[in-house]
């Protein structure tokens, strides 16, 4: 099947979500861990930052990373009209 150029631009902007949304993920995971140490002279809530991140800091951002790529991902699909009908 030859893809047009609509399916590459389709492909290329959700790759890009995704490449985008996949470095926050990591920055949260082994960025703050590795710098645990530094981050924790920062104080968040009275909680140093490293532990709060480590706590429950990082959950809250992969929630919001799920929740920005759903929500990005249906605008997507609506604007290439790929999406799927309500039922």
């Amino acid at each position: 099947m030859q893809l047009t150029e609509k399916h590459r631009e389709y492909w290329r902007r959700n790759l890009n979500l995704t490449l985008i949304l996949t470095l926050i993920w990591f920055v949260v995971t082994f960025v703050m861990g590795y710098f645990a140490r530094e981050l924790a002279t920062i104080n968040f809530f009275g909680w140093p930052l490293s532990f709060y991140m480590g706590a429950q800091g990082s959950l809250i951002i992969y929630i919001v990373i799920i929740w920005v790529y759903a929500k990005k991902m249906r605008q997507l699909d609506e604007e290439y009209g790929v999406h799927e009908g309500e039922d």
